[in-house]
């Protein structure tokens, strides 16, 4: 070996076999602290991925908040009907969809008119 010096490669074998040795006693104090986690073991692991969890839960949760109340809510149901709606709406609605016949939506609409009249009569 070119550069060994005078022993070649015996005194270089002599190294790396006080080094091999030398490891054990140099890695005691951290062996002590059970491998760089001091005296919380892998307890402190476990916490910081719940930590970790509820931060990101929280910031989606928030950001989710944000995006519905700043887009008004929500979606509406397509069959919600105004807060004002009066039965004579709902029934126009019914029978625009095709759910009663012409026939029962002339009757309904006399019943629904004629109370409507006699509400109005009793109210004077």
């Amino acid at each position: 070996m070119a550069g060994c010096g005078k022993h070649g490669p015996a005194r270089i074998a002599t190294v790396l076999a006080l080094a091999g040795t030398a490891m054990p006693a140099a890695a005691q104090p951290y062996e002590r602290m059970g491998m760089w986690h001091g005296e919380l073991g892998w307890g402190h692991m476990a916490a910081g991925g719940l930590v970790m969890l509820l931060f990101w839960g929280g910031l989606i949760a928030l950001v989710v908040l944000l995006v519905r109340a700043f887009s008004g809510g929500g979606t509406r149901d397509a069959n919600a009907r105004p807060p004002g709606a009066s039965a004579l709406d709902v029934l126009e609605e019914r029978f625009a969809r095709g759910e009663i016949d012409q026939q029962e939506f002339a009757e309904r609409r006399r019943v629904l008119l004629a109370g409507r009249a006699e509400g109005w009569r009793k109210a004077r």
